[in-house]
């Protein structure tokens, strides 16, 4: 989920349950194009669309799936999308491109869902010294590669980079395409199953909430469409309340909405925490703030160049309405 975020250049070439209020938030703004990726902690947003959840809550949203972090933040940038569910690195790196994006829902962690997959007789991040490795970059995988060659003591200097979307990169590693991939479930799994002598060399879990995901927006969009941004916060909340009462279920949809067997779903997702409408007024509390700066601060070591600026979570982050819709 990275990319480098030349957004201006692209525009140019391109031209809790409990907790929920108890009727439908009638939006100011009903039609919203949401955008989305194959990720398994963006599923409550197909159950809400499958379930009906956007319709309860006075919406009309289309779900637009993107491949590529580049095309979607493009999207974002041009005006064809309202609402983009992305990595939180995505979110401080538009910022660095000047726009004034903000994050209102913390959707998910992935605390082993992220991955370096390498052959079996790669045994330590120090291996990696001149391999080849897929990895998309600017997005949460390159985040994740990074911090793992920092860890111990190595740069992206020390490896060879190969661009690629996290769809493809581990299929390219079990086709002997490149020597190491780094990418996110399904794609783990996927990889896995074709590919047994490979294995998970470094995961999230290593750092966790290194990698988590908002709902984002602009800020004027937020701002202008209250009523919109909290109708979203309650179907998003209504679908993690059936994925939590009914798993079988809401696993199947998400499963068949990112192409992956149940079987492999199952094991994939126990990496994945989704937060609910409590969770979120719970995180913005404390926990997921301080996430967020040290966030901040890993990318501005990292990419020194193009991360000059380390927003606050006051600057970056718009949740006034978790608190009111929590009731605290």
């Amino acid at each position: 989920m990275k990319k480098q975020w030349v957004v201006l250049v692209l525009i140019c070439c391109f031209g809790f349950g409990l907790l929920s209020i108890a009727g439908p938030v009638q939006a100011d703004s009903a039609k919203v194009k949401l955008g989305v990726q194959p990720w398994l902690g963006y599923g409550p947003w197909w159950i809400a669309e499958k379930n009906g959840y956007f319709e309860k809550r006075g919406l009309d949203v289309k779900v637009i799936n993107f491949t590529w972090d580049q095309d979607m933040g493009a999207a974002l940038a041009a005006g064809q999308l309202d609402v983009v569910a992305a990595a939180t690195n995505f979110l401080i790196s538009m910022r660095n491109q000047g726009l004034d994006l903000q994050g209102f829902i913390l959707l998910d962690a992935s605390f082993e869902a992220d991955a370096i997959l390498s052959p079996a007789a790669i045994t330590s991040i120090k291996d990696l010294k001149g391999k080849s490795i897929a990895y998309e970059y600017g997005a949460t995988s390159d985040l994740l590669l990074n911090y793992a060659l920092r860890e111990h003591g190595m740069s992206r200097d020390d490896i060879k980079s190969v661009p690629m979307a996290a769809a493809d990169a581990g299929l390219a590693l079990i086709s002997g395409r490149v020597d190491i991939a780094v990418t996110y479930e399904p794609y783990i799994s996927a990889a896995l199953r074709e590919g047994k002598d490979y294995k998970r060399l470094y995961t999230s879990a290593e750092r966790p909430g290194l990698i988590s995901d908002l709902a984002v927006a602009e800020r004027s969009y937020i701002e202008k469409n209250p009523e919109t941004i909290k109708a979203l916060t309650l179907a998003w909340d209504d679908a993690v309340t059936f994925l939590n009462t009914h798993p079988v279920e809401g696993g199947e949809i998400i499963a068949a909405a990112v192409g992956s067997p149940m079987d492999e779903f199952k094991v994939a997702f126990e990496g994945v925490r989704v937060y609910d409408l409590k969770g979120n007024n719970e995180a913005f509390k404390g926990e997921f703030l301080k996430t967020f700066t040290e966030v901040g601060k890993i990318m501005a070591e990292l990419n020194p160049k193009e991360i000059k600026t380390i927003p606050t979570p006051q600057e970056a982050l718009a949740f006034g309405h978790i608190n009111e819709l929590a009731g605290k």
